[in-house]
């Protein structure tokens, strides 16, 4: 069985930038972002297939991105690439200041062409501090994260329930994991998904 990862490469190597649609291939969520990858390399040694850090530019199908460690990374976007920045996005919602974290196949000519991008993905873990309808001030190991709820996007999920966009069960001092995008520059995050272990 041919992977996705496979049937990126070979494309891409045949010059054919126009692959199969993302979910023919199977759309990787945004959980996936922070999953170990398949083969991962060994402790201390960078992930050749992986990138992280922030959009300095955006050149046609390229981003230009400054690394955490201050390295350059090139990634290329084709058909076949899975986009999240909240929810499943075109490429056109990428700009420039975006943090993100890339998977994909490391070419000869060192471009990372993309199977995954997720723009400014945050996974959190704090304290509930204060929750209105429409937002959650979250401590976040002393500091103050101020989460908004995004009305048909936001879910909750308790224990082991099944998402649900209620989130009146969450409670003041309650210990949450939040999954969401980050509003780049601020201390302000849209929510995904809220996890509550209760």
């Amino acid at each position: 069985m041919t992977t996705r990862r496979q049937m990126l490469k070979s494309a891409l190597l045949g010059g054919g930038a126009t692959v199969v649609a993302a979910t023919a291939m199977g759309s990787l969520g945004p959980e996936a972002a922070f999953a170990a990858a398949p083969d991962q390399p060994e402790p201390g040694v960078p992930d050749p297939e992986f990138a992280e850090g922030r959009i300095r530019a955006i050149k046609d199908s390229t981003l230009v991105v400054l690394g955490s460690n201050m390295v350059f990374h090139q990634i290329r976007v084709v058909d076949g690439t899975s986009l999240w920045k909240l929810g499943p996005v075109g490429f056109d919602q990428a700009r420039p200041g975006d943090g993100l974290y890339a998977r994909g196949v490391r070419m000869p000519d060192g471009m990372l062409a993309a199977e995954s991008v997720w723009l400014n993905i945050v996974n959190i873990k704090g304290h509930v501090r204060n929750i209105t309808n429409e937002k959650i001030h979250l401590d976040h190991n002393g500091k103050d994260v101020l989460c908004h709820v995004v009305p048909g996007r936001s879910v909750a999920v308790h224990s082991d329930a099944p998402p649900s966009a209620d989130l009146s069960l969450l409670r003041v001092g309650q210990h949450v994991q939040i999954l969401g995008a980050w509003r780049p520059d601020t201390n302000e995050v849209d929510i995904a998904t809220v996890f509550s272990p209760h």
